[in-house]
């Protein structure tokens, strides 16, 4: 009897200590092969409520996009460490603790306050008491702190190491306030060195405040912050150089008047943009002139033997590049299919990694907004940007016409490239072959 006893005793022990190691630490995850970190956009499912399998847990915030994050095995959300809101998470940090139907939830706080070990904890500094003595007011302890010890780790995110090191910045002497003490982006952009630190509040508190205009402080996303990051380093290292045409549209919108009527006979929702046949016209000038469809990779020149086709879309979170995938295999009316469905799917921030990583060429037409003419910023690893402007009626001298003048439509684009891998003269050929679709349009059937 007292053996059957000890028996259960020990059974349920096994059982209970089971059940508390089958609390697991669920981690960000990488939606992309270039993500290092990222955002809690919401989450879907509160503490302590089950799940099954393809149920949508939480959503992310990438640098491109918000995306979903789906369960892949059925369980309960035991504890939640990164709330609503939360940013700069690296990839592989905790943000919430899982367990399985039957576990026992009440040890889920504990370990969700452990260090991970995949990212230690900073080593703890020791403090001495310093005697009290008259001296301008400190910096505020965000700003800066006791440099560490030599040899001792510092962990900072990859974006706060580049900026540090570009400014020289000592990271030992910043204050990090990421998960576990991580010194992220804000905390360099933010670091003062002591001194100047001590100077600026000196001189704050000896003069009046001055008066400053009303204003509101709007949060920086992780899209914004990248789309900063990347255009400011693309600007910086890619030699851009431009080249400008005006291209004779009349053919063109008159082709595109009587290809939406025959559309409109079999699906009056079904409408060419002037935009589907700028895409159609890229594709075929990049098969003409493969040059310009190429990325600069350091130590070898890739060049692309289909036009996957970035085009730009203006989203409330900033600006994304969906790829409409090789134009030149598909019609006019694909065209115009596909890149529909893909700029809802980015204003609505639904776009999938794949629906924008990659592409070999871009396109930004601003001609909606009546820009008659820009420049645009090459996105790296490509060559070549195009800037489309609006179509205006212009006058043209014709010197067979009875006034010796007429007037057409035209539009104005101007082509940004990488001189590194497209020069001067490429480009040159390229922006013929593209005028020449765009005047001909038949072209794009032969």
């Amino acid at each position: 009897m007292a053996s059957s006893s000890i028996a259960r005793v020990l059974s349920r022990q096994m059982h209970m200590s089971a059940r508390r190691h089958a609390l697991t630490k669920f981690s960000m995850p990488a939606m992309s092969p270039t993500m290092t970190e990222g955002g809690i956009a919401s989450w879907k499912k509160a503490e302590g409520e089950t799940f099954t399998a393809g149920d949508v847990l939480l959503e992310i915030e990438t640098d491109k996009a918000t995306i979903d994050v789906e369960a892949q095995d059925d369980g309960i959300l035991a504890k939640i460490i990164a709330p609503d809101g939360s940013k700069n998470i690296a990839v592989g940090s905790p943000i919430a603790i899982m367990a399985e139907e039957g576990d026992d939830l009440s040890g889920a706080a504990q370990m969700a306050s452990e260090p991970s070990a995949a990212s230690p904890s900073p080593p703890k500094e020791e403090s001495t008491p310093e005697p009290p003595k008259a001296e301008a007011p400190k910096p505020t302890p965000s700003q800066a702190k006791p440099e560490l010890a030599k040899g001792e780790r510092i962990f900072a995110s990859p974006i706060a190491k580049k900026i540090a090191l570009e400014r020289g910045i000592p990271l030992a002497q910043v204050k990090g306030t990421g998960p576990e003490g991580r010194i992220i982006r804000e905390d360099i952009e933010k670091y003062q060195p002591p001194a100047a630190a001590a100077s600026a509040v000196a001189t704050t508190s000896s003069a009046p405040a001055a008066s400053l205009p009303e204003y509101t402080d709007i949060p920086v996303t992780n899209m914004r912050r990248v789309i900063g990051s990347r255009l400011t380093q693309s600007k910086q290292e890619l030699p851009h150089y431009y080249l400008t045409v005006q291209i004779n549209m009349d053919k063109t919108m008159k082709l595109r008047e009587v290809f939406n009527k025959t559309l409109g006979e079999k699906d009056k929702a079904a409408k060419l943009s002037v935009n589907d046949f700028i895409l159609k016209a890229v594709a075929c000038a990049l098969n003409d002139v493969p040059e310009a469809n190429s990325a600069w990779l350091g130590e070898v020149i890739r060049q692309y033997k289909k036009a996957d086709i970035s085009v730009a879309v203006a989203t409330p979170t900033g600006l994304i590049t969906p790829i409409v995938k090789d134009v030149g295999s598909k019609g006019l009316a694909t065209i115009s299919s596909e890149a529909k469905a893909l700029a809802k799917k980015a204003r609505d921030g639904k776009l999938a990694p794949q629906d924008y990583q990659g592409g070999t060429f871009t396109v930004s037409n601003l001609g909606m907004y009546d820009i008659e003419h820009f420049t645009a910023i090459i996105n790296p690893p490509q060559s070549c940007i195009l800037a489309v402007g609006s179509t205006q009626p212009t006058i043209v001298p014709a010197p067979e016409e009875e006034r010796g003048f007429k007037t057409v439509n035209m539009m104005k684009v101007t082509l940004s490239s990488d001189h590194r891998t497209v020069d001067g003269a490429v480009g040159a050929r390229w922006m013929t072959a593209f005028k020449g679709y765009l005047e001909n349009p038949l072209t794009f059937m032969l």
